[in-house]
């Protein structure tokens, strides 16, 4: 829970929520996966402990115009449940489902 997420809309994606550091909960440890961004840059993954893998990711040193989402982290809406005010919203399909 969150009351204060940054909504990233990107071109082509669902909305995501980068959520402070601080209001993520639940158990997470870093993943051997990695990926760069020509916009944002190298995105560090996160996994819940003996479940699921890379369902979530941050930029810990983001390139200029992601500076904004540093130090928060995003969860991939195609892999858990997520609300929106109270609101249940559905799983989209993308590449990452």
């Amino acid at each position: 829970e969150s009351h204060d997420p940054m909504l990233l809309f990107e071109t082509g994606l669902p909305t995501r929520y980068y959520l402070p550091r601080e209001d993520v909960t639940t158990a997470l440890e870093v993943s051997n996966t990695v990926t760069y961004c020509a916009y944002k840059g190298r995105a560090t993954y996160y996994s819940v402990p003996g479940g699921a893998a890379d369902v979530a990711w941050a930029y810990h040193e983001p390139l200029l115009d992601a500076v904004p989402v540093s130090g928060r982290i995003c969860f991939f809406d195609e892999r858990v449940d997520m609300s929106v005010d109270g609101e249940r919203v559905d799983r989209p399909v993308t590449a990452w489902s």
